[in-house]
């Protein structure tokens, strides 16, 4: 299978990407990857073959790799495609804004530069769309079930081609005007463009799937109303509420969520009504707060923008260089990780405390005062703590603040109260497997779980699909997630 000595012969290469001084003028995608032409079979053919092949452990919906590797080795691409597309639903999504935990896992990144499969798994769906490969899944028959899916994000979508092609009628209802949820209007469209998601659910229409948009359940269509109409309802609307910051200030002009600057972004980017008051960062001290994928989606729409600076703050330590002992291989490590947004500009600040935003005699933000601190050992049974550096106290210019620290749990109003959804200690959806305490009501995804990877919600919404599929027929066919160490044996 594949090259036995690939992996000693060549080295990790990823295609180029757009300069940043180039890309920030605009808010398409910037990795070229039509230009990396036949380097990618040489990375395929870097892939060991395994005897236990970890990634498969790595990837949360159990993706075939090695197997799709070898295919695009030997350039046998619609033989990549088949294998890659009978556990993931959207490897068009995935291959662009996963951050690979499979890689992690790579048995040849423990003392080399792993496997580039993120850039594999989109080079193969590109190939698929452009060779005619990627065709709608349509079943052969129709059960007569009928099946709700209120949400249109990676769970719902996934949960919803599955079932259709498992032949029961699928409508996903989506409260705004376009379908996609957080994929399309929460990811910049510099790292996952609307006009790849349109191909997919254009597809997924052929397919036979229903998509009612402007449908806001439990506030313009009446919840209850769908449990009569349909056999199933399917909940996967998200964790949408964002974890605030109650300090002095909060209410200021100029300080915002940052899903209302990203959202609205997208919005401006393809010429959509914006539905609030214009956000932009131009000419504007930005401070970004929150050290994570969603901050960093805020430091390059504001490099977009044309800020006049940009600094980041996180409030915990620095993550390390390398992988420490805490974290071995094949887990996935928090280490330090430079963005294409970091790289366009950006100021990074860790152990940072923030106290107070400052205003202007207008009632806008003009400053953020902060403080260092310095992070206690945790007792065994309690959380960290952390102590103030004294003397550290100052005030930063900020005349635009992004709040970016995580979602707390989905909305309780609304959908959840019209149905009586019981939730658990953290306010997501309870569920007995996913089953919430409703006859025939089904919740997936961030809804159920918290706020998680995209990746993780196609699996939730790919489980949760053979649940229904067995609730509605006495038992199910649809795929379930490949077992690693049973794929390694076979």
């Amino acid at each position: 299978m594949g090259k036995p000595t690939g992996f000693l012969e060549h080295g990790r290469e990823l295609p180029k990407k757009i300069d940043p001084s180039v890309r920030i003028q605009d808010n398409k995608e910037f990795v070229l990857n039509e230009e990396f032409g036949d380097k990618i079979n040489t990375q395929a053919s870097r892939c060991m073959d395994c005897g236990v092949p970890f990634c498969h452990n790595g990837c949360p919906i159990g993706n075939i790799i090695p197997e799709f590797n070898d295919a695009v080795y030997r350039d046998s691409w619609e033989e990549a495609w088949k294998i890659l597309s009978s556990t993931n639903n959207f490897p068009e999504f995935t291959g662009r804004v996963c951050p690979a935990p499979c890689e992690s896992a790579c048995v040849l990144g423990i003392n080399q530069d792993p496997i580039t499969i993120c850039n594999i798994e989109k080079t193969i769906v590109e190939t698929a769309y452009r060779e005619g490969y990627a065709q709608p899944k349509k079943p052969r028959s129709r059960t007569g079930k009928t099946v709700a899916i209120v949400g249109s994000g990676p769970a719902g979508l996934a949960a919803a081609e599955q079932l259709n092609s498992a032949g029961h009628s699928v409508t996903v209802y989506e409260r705004d005007e376009k379908v996609g949820g957080l994929l399309r209007f929460g990811i910049p469209d510099f790292k996952l463009g609307m006009d790849i998601i349109d191909r997919k659910i254009n597809l997924m229409a052929d397919a036979g799937i229903k998509f009612e948009v402007n449908a806001h359940i439990g506030i313009d269509v009446n919840a209850q109303q769908l449990r009569q109409d349909f056999d199933v309802v399917l909940l996967t609307g998200g964790s949408t509420v964002p974890r605030d910051l109650p300090i002095p200030g909060r209410d200021l002009n100029g300080v915002h969520f940052a899903m209302e600057f990203l959202g609205q972004n997208n919005r401006r980017a393809n010429n959509m009504d914006l539905k609030t008051k214009e956000i932009h960062a131009k000419g504007k001290h930005v401070v970004v707060i929150g050290g994570g994928d969603t901050g960093s989606d805020c430091v390059g729409t504001s490099n977009r923008h044309g800020a006049a600076s940009i600094t980041q703050v996180e409030i915990m330590p620095i993550p390390p260089e390398k992988r420490p002992a805490n974290m071995p291989w094949p887990q996935y490590p928090m280490i330090m990780k430079t963005t294409t947004s970091h790289e366009e500009g950006c100021e990074r600040h860790w152990n940072i405390l923030t106290k107070e935003f400052i205003s202007d005699d207008a009632g806008n933000v003009k400053g953020l005062r902060i403080a260092d601190i310095v992070w206690q050992d945790a007792k065994p049974g309690e959380r960290p703590g952390f102590d103030e550096v004294a003397g550290s106290e100052r005030v930063i210019p900020c005349d635009q603040a992004f709040l970016a620290m995580g979602f707390l749990h989905p909305e309780p109003t609304g959908v959840l109260a019209q149905l009586d959804i019981k939730l658990d200690d953290r306010g997501n959806v309870a569920t007995d497997g996913f089953a919430t305490n409703q006859k025939g009501v089904f919740a997936a995804g961030d809804m159920r779980t918290g706020q998680s990877l995209v990746v993780r919600c196609i699996n939730e919404g790919r489980e949760c699909a053979r649940e229904i599929d067995s609730y509605l027929m006495g038992g199910s066919n649809l795929e379930a997630k490949a077992d690693s160490l049973m794929l390694s044996a076979s």
